[in-house]
C-alpha cells in the first residue's frame, strides 16, 4: 500500500495542474479571429463566455449546431496581449475564455446561454474543479443591451427553478476586449487526447454534453 500511495498522489497532482500545465515548447503564435468584415459577410454573431478551463468550453461550444468556429483566449482583464503563463499566475485579471462564432439563424443566443449553463458550475467562485483562481471564474461578456438583458433574465429562471442549491456567481459583465490564446491552446482536446485534465475532466464533461444536447450536436458528433 506504501507503494502504491506515492503513484496515486503524482496521478493526483497531474490531474489538478494540468490545466494550468500546457507545454510552451511549441510555437507561441495566436490563432487569427475572423475580422469584422469576414463577419459581417457571413452573417456571423460573436458571443464571449469563461466557465473554467477553455480546453472544455471549446470543445463542448465546437459541437454546438450553428457554432462556425471557436477560440480560446483571455477577457475580463486590463492587461493587453497577455501570455498564458501571465493569466495562469493571475497576474492579468482576465478569464481563460472562450469567443464562440455563430449563426443567430440556426442558433439563438439564449440557446448559447443554455449550453453555457449546463456545462459548468456557475456557483462556485473562481473555481472550476480542480481549477482555482480568478482566471477560472464564471462570466458572461455581452456586447449589447440585448445579450444582458438575456443573460440576467437566464439567471433569474434558473434561480426561481431552484436548480442550485447555491447562489449563481457568473458576471455578467461588458465585453472591451478578447485576446486570442496561444496556438497551441487552439483544438486543444482534439489534439491532446493522452492528457491526464482531458481524460479526467474534459472528456466526461463532453461525453456528458452530448448524450444531454444530441438534438443540439452538428450531425458529425451525433
Amino acid at each position: 500500500m506504501k507503494r502504491i500511495l506515492p503513484f496515486l498522489f503524482l496521478s493526483l497532482l497531474l490531474i489538478v495542474v494540468a490545466c494550468a500545465d500546457a507545454t510552451t515548447r511549441q510555437a507561441n503564435t495566436a490563432a487569427i479571429a475572423p475580422t469584422d468584415a469576414e463577419l459581417q459577410a457571413t452573417g456571423l454573431e460573436t458571443a464571449t463566455f469563461a466557465s473554467g478551463c477553455f480546453w472544455c468550453t471549446e470543445a463542448v461550444f465546437e459541437r454546438v449546431k450553428g457554432v462556425n468556429k471557436v477560440l480560446s483566449g483571455y477577457a475580463g482583464g486590463k492587461e493587453k496581449n497577455p501570455t498564458y503563463e501571465q493569466v495562469s499566475a493571475g497576474q492579468t485579471g482576465h478569464a481563460e475564455s472562450v469567443q464562440v462564432y455563430y449563426d443567430p439563424k440556426v442558433v439563438t443566443y439564449p440557446e448559447l446561454l443554455e449550453v453555457f449553463f449546463a456545462t459548468h458550475d456557475p456557483t462556485t467562485l473562481n473555481r472550476q474543479g480542480p481549477d482555482i483562481g480568478k482566471q477560472y471564474r464564471s462570466a458572461i461578456f455581452f456586447r449589447n443591451t440585448t445579450e444582458q438583458q438575456q443573460a440576467q433574465d437566464y439567471i433569474k429562471k434558473l434561480d426561481a427553478t431552484g436548480k442550485y442549491k447555491n447562489r449563481i456567481v457568473t458576471e455578467v459583465k461588458p465585453f472591451t476586449a478578447f485576446y486570442t490564446a496561444e496556438n497551441y491552446h487552439q483544438d486543444y482536446y482534439v489534439h491532446n487526447p493522452d492528457n491526464p485534465y482531458i481524460i479526467s475532466v474534459t472528456q466526461p464533461k463532453v461525453l456528458k454534453f452530448e448524450k444531454e444536447f444530441k438534438h443540439k450536436l452538428k450531425p458529425q458528433f451525433q
